[in-house]
């Protein structure tokens, strides 16, 4: 009986962590986090009307820069792993008022740059001969010292409000 209530105090304890380690962060602004120097830009906005109503719809740029002196590899490996469920993830930028209307986001992922390699296989064509054939799979996630990686995302807020921006860092 006392199972659902341990675990809603569990839920809400990771919650609170979660919130707690989020930063405010503004446009043009840079945050170190442990190492890694997050960078927030607007790069466009402009004013739309949805169903009446109008918004101000903004393109920004995240981008998460490795200044640790270190590198970060995650190795995938053949059975399910943990860590790259995350998919190489580094930081999350949350906007708390973006409404995410005509499909788009609520926040920006910025990830690892992934490492790809080439596998040849046999396999059969359409005559039923076994011939080589190539693929291209993912091996793992890779952040090198000083290395710079960036994604994009539009988000849509009501008018006139100005974008309430939180990073959190998930490496």
């Amino acid at each position: 009986m006392n199972t659902p209530k341990i675990t809603l105090t569990l839920l809400f304890f990771f919650c609170c962590c979660t919130v707690l380690h989020a930063q405010q962060i503004k446009d043009g602004e840079t945050i170190d986090l442990d190492g890694i120097a997050v960078t927030f830009s607007v790069v466009n906005k402009e004013s739309v009307d949805v169903k009446g109503q109008s918004f101000d719809r903004y393109k920004v740029i995240a981008s998460a820069q490795n200044n640790t002196g270190k590198a970060f590899n995650i190795r995938l490996k053949t059975y399910p792993d943990v860590a790259s469920i995350g998919g190489g993830k580094i930081v999350e930028l949350n906007c708390q008022n973006a409404t995410g209307a005509r499909l788009t986001s609520k926040k920006v992922e910025v990830s690892m740059a992934t490492h790809q390699i080439k596998v040849t296989y046999l396999a059969r064509n359409n005559d039923g001969k076994l011939v080589n054939s190539e693929m291209t799979i993912p091996a793992g996630y890779f952040l090198e010292p000083g290395q710079k990686v960036e994604n994009d995302a539009i988000f849509i807020v009501p008018k006139g409000e100005a974008l309430q921006v939180s990073v959190r860092k998930l490496l």
